[in-house]
């Protein structure tokens, strides 16, 4: 098992002490005298890298790292296993729901994993009577947790516009009755974005994610309407002025995803940065291996050289004043998320569930369709306990692949969806995810190190 990783990013050496979480910058003669699996004797590395260091040089370094052995920063123990092992066995409440608003969609995105909004079925809208039992049935089942996050989702939820506001007006009045906090999150490819929606959307929702691929050319030839034709002249003026609105208590995101056709998305990020955005999101696609437009491993060497030019932008516009955040690179050096979120991630199939306009009950969105998964109905009195039980039992304990990797407690072992759309297991890891998840990991911790000197 390895208990520490080391990485290079630009001209910089950092360590990671995996169980403690403690980046450590270093130089070259202490990266060489690092093993990941554990400190060798100091006489095997005199013999192994006398005819590059000193003996003097050596032995100072080799103390250094003895000190961090024994302050417990580096080499450190898990403390983590029997945490896990005990969460699985309390009762679960739900504390983030996915309503999907709109089972159909005005756009016809080549790469929508829900089939353009249909999710394996017909086109729907979610009724107010439905959406205002989903608010009931996630009252009911939060428990002693106050705060409770519903994302508005689609397809386009903006079809329904009527409805989410009802819905919202609803969780507004329950939220005082139960003492309860409800912040809303709205995903929408701003076609239908106008005044009064715009409005509504900045005084109502705590984020707003605003679909937009980058350049006018890679969002056009993906994101079409049903004629083929791009949307990018039409949401761009709306985007920028949606985002004018919201101050700096208020999140957003510029949100975008890149395919094959694209691999050079550091194109995209900067164009989008470079359009006034601060808030920026751009993640790859996950799509089956013989779609045209899904990631593979062979891209995977490019698409890294672009994550370091991201690195190297950030980094540069950080020391102009110009800075903007990048979704995948948010990373805390000093806490982060708690010991349970590290172990088991966003906590789908237990603490969050997604809905359809029928009140039909899944593990996240990406389940959606598959009855396989379906947990029962908002109507039901008591819905299926083994699914959510396999949920919170697959964490990274319990993923043979994950155990013994480096970046366990920072991905959290995955995307539970993707890993049982490529494996049919989700205890098996989706391989090139992973890939990319460990360099995005490793440009965030160099970049935040770097801001934070």
């Amino acid at each position: 098992m390895s208990l520490i990783h080391k990485f290079v990013q630009g001209n910089d050496y950092y360590v990671i002490d995996i169980n403690t979480g403690s980046v450590h910058e270093i130089d070259k003669l202490v990266y060489d005298l690092l093993d990941e699996k554990g400190l060798k004797p100091k006489g095997e590395l005199i013999d192994k890298f006398s005819d590059i260091y000193s003996i003097e040089e050596i032995s100072e370094a080799y103390g250094e790292i003895e000190e961090l052995v024994n302050e417990e920063v580096l080499y450190s123990k898990d403390l983590y296993e029997d945490i896990a092992r005990n969460s699985t066995k309390g009762k679960s409440y739900i504390k983030a729901l996915c309503l999907n608003i709109a089972h159909d969609c005005n756009l016809k995105c080549k790469y929508c994993f829900a089939e353009e909004g249909e999710y394996k079925g017909c086109r729907m809208l979610m009724s107010s009577e439905v959406g205002k039992k989903a608010i009931d049935f996630v009252i009911e089942n939060s428990g002693p947790r106050n705060n409770i996050e519903v994302d508005l989702f689609g397809g386009e939820p903006l079809l329904a516009f009527d409805t989410v506001k009802e819905i919202v007006e609803y969780a507004k009045q329950q939220e005082k009755v139960h003492n309860k906090n409800i912040r809303f999150t709205m995903t929408t490819n701003a076609t239908l974005l106008n005044d009064e929606i715009m409005k509504y959307a900045d005084e109502n929702m705590g984020n707003i994610v605003l679909s937009i691929d980058g350049r006018k050319e890679v969002n056009d030839s993906v994101r079409v309407r049903a004629d083929g034709s791009g949307c990018y002249d039409v949401i761009l003026p709306k985007i920028k002025k949606m985002v004018a609105m919201r101050d700096k208590t208020k999140q957003y995101y510029a949100r975008g995803t890149f395919t094959r056709n694209n691999i050079d998305f550091f194109e995209d990020v900067k164009h989008m940065a470079d359009l006034g955005f601060k808030e920026i999101s751009i993640e790859p696609v996950v799509l089956p291996e013989d779609n045209p437009l899904s990631i593979r491993e062979e891209d995977l060497e490019t698409i890294f050289k672009e994550y370091d030019k991201l690195y190297e932008e950030m980094l540069k516009r950080h020391r102009e004043g110009n800075e903007f955040k990048f979704y995948h690179f948010n990373i805390n050096l000093q806490g982060g998320p708690c010991v349970y979120k590290r172990i088991s991630g966003c906590g789908a199939g237990h603490e969050y569930v997604a809905i359809t306009p029928e009140g039909d009950v899944y593990p996240c969105h990406q389940f959606v369709g598959n009855k396989d998964f379906k947990l029962g109905t908002i109507f039901d009195k008591d819905l299926n306990e083994e699914i959510p039980q396999e949920f919170k039992e697959a964490h990274i304990y319990n993923k043979p692949k994950c155990i013994d990797c480096w970046a366990r407690f920072y991905c959290s072992g995955g995307c539970q969806a993707n890993n049982y759309n490529f494996n049919k297991d989700i205890h098996i890891p989706y391989e090139v995810g992973c890939k990319m998840q460990k360099k995005r990991i490793e440009c965030s911790i160099a970049l935040k190190a770097k801001t934070m000197e």
